[in-house]
């Protein structure tokens, strides 16, 4: 088991990132996600109501909890993977079962499963262009920072992949529990 979450995070297991560059490539080159926000934390919609969005800025007590490159790349890889591996599957029970219990309380698995049912219809024809995404590094913009909800703080990662023809822009927030940052909200367009 360690070692398979070290071949996602490290990215030495060609077939998994290939199978979960595949799978994103495909959800743009069909048009599934084109100008669709899939966002599958309702928490997101409340967060400018309910909380107070906080750049992370030099001196602030918060900066210590912001993650090293090296963790924030591997947490977005991860997500990347298991979002990857839950379309080939069909099954988003792994990915599921690893999420934040604000998510889990907010979807169920079938609901994941039903908001992604045009991925999963039509991954056989995305998994060619997915494989693309094996060598690529996301660009993250802006940078990720640290935002404070109900006194949690939210670690949020924006991004893209350069693909071709049209970019995949992904948002992934991440509360921390038990020292291990959990996914709070998936968004992709």
């Amino acid at each position: 088991m360690k070692e398979l979450v070290r071949s996602l995070i490290l990215g030495k297991d060609s077939m998994v990132s290939g199978i979960f560059a595949l799978l994103f490539v495909s959800l743009v080159a069909l048009g599934c996600t084109c100008g669709k926000n899939f966002n599958l934390a309702d928490l997101a919609n409340n967060a400018n109501s309910n909380g107070r969005q906080t750049g992370v800025a030099a001196g602030d007590e918060v900066d210590d909890e912001m993650p090293d490159d090296q963790l924030l790349m591997a947490t977005v890889r991860v997500t990347t993977a298991q979002f990857a591996n839950s379309i080939s599957k069909e099954d988003f029970s792994e990915m599921y079962e690893k999420a934040s219990p604000d998510f889990k309380a907010t979807y169920t698995e079938d609901q994941m499963k039903e908001i992604f049912k045009d991925s999963i219809a039509n991954k056989r024809r995305l998994l060619p262009t997915l494989a693309k995404l094996v060598k690529m590094e996301p660009e993250l913009t802006p940078a990720p920072y640290l935002r404070e909800e109900q006194g949690e703080k939210i670690l949020v990662v924006t991004g893209k992949y350069d693909t071709k023809p049209i970019p995949l822009n992904f948002t992934y927030e991440y509360v921390k529990h038990n020292g291990t940052y959990k996914l709070l909200k998936l968004l992709l367009k």
